[in-house]
């Protein structure tokens, strides 16, 4: 079950979320070349990863933002990409485009210091966008926690789109976040979800001053939490394509 898109349109073109959408496309089409020489590949994710030991002993700190631009495979790119592809571009319109790039870029840098603050010494790479994305998540939440989110189900061959309202779907992944942290205690099961966690948690509360000057709970009784303006409207429609009957024997 996962998220394909909302129906909160911006009113403005997405200039910063599609750059960076396209900023970590082209570094990940740049790792791709390291791809068949492991030795190469393990230098560069030590070099720009975020390496909690490493911070610990050599103090590299630049590595708690060059890791929000790193990826460690195609789903792990696209699964990012989508979720910053579905919200981002609401809290860029609300924010305006410098401040927008400012808290995406301090969402990341939180979700990476929540980590290292879980494991200190790991020795696990950490990469990706998902810290910084879950800050927007966070964002998004406290801004518009009815607006609908279309959820595609899958579920062996069965299928199905539906919309249900942000604050579900957003609080069941934040809740899934934290059950996974407890259980397995950061990143040795190959997820970060504390960075998860902590990017979510700093995302709203970077928000919080936006959501207050706009009246907080007050916004959200004149909103019902939805968003102030109308929504998008998706339809299927019937192809054009002329339909084949079977033959009979």
């Amino acid at each position: 079950m996962f998220p394909i898109r909302d129906h909160n349109p911006s009113s403005t073109p997405p200039v910063v979320t599609y750059s960076l959408i396209a900023a970590n496309i082209a570094i990940f089409l740049y790792q791709l070349t390291f791809y068949g020489n492991d030795a190469g590949l393990s230098r560069f994710y030590w070099e720009f990863a975020l390496v909690p030991a490493r911070v610990m002993t050599e103090g590299y700190y630049q590595s708690f933002l060059t890791h929000m631009f790193l990826h460690g495979g195609f789903f792990h790119l696209a699964g990012n990409m989508l979720f910053l592809w579905i919200f981002g571009d609401n809290l860029e319109d609300q924010l305006g485009r410098i401040r927008y790039l400012g808290f995406y870029l301090l969402s990341g840098l939180g979700a990476g210091l929540a980590q290292f603050l879980f494991e200190p010494y790991s020795n696990v790479p950490m990469v990706g966008a998902s810290g910084a994305i879950a800050g927007v998540m966070g964002g998004y939440l406290l801004l518009f926690p009815k607006a609908r989110v279309d959820i595609l189900f899958i579920f062996i061959i069965f299928f199905k789109v539906f919309p249900i309202p942000a604050y579900i779907m957003l609080g069941i992944w934040f809740v899934f976040q934290v059950v996974n942290g407890v259980g397995s205690f950061g990143a040795d099961g190959g997820v970060a979800y504390w960075a998860h966690a902590g990017g979510f948690v700093i995302g709203a509360a970077l928000m919080y001053p936006s959501w207050k000057k706009k009246g907080a709970a007050t916004y959200w009784s004149r909103t019902l939490g939805s968003p102030p303006h109308p929504e998008a409207r998706y339809e299927f429609r019937r192809t054009s394509i002329p339909r084949v009957p079977r033959r009979r024997r």
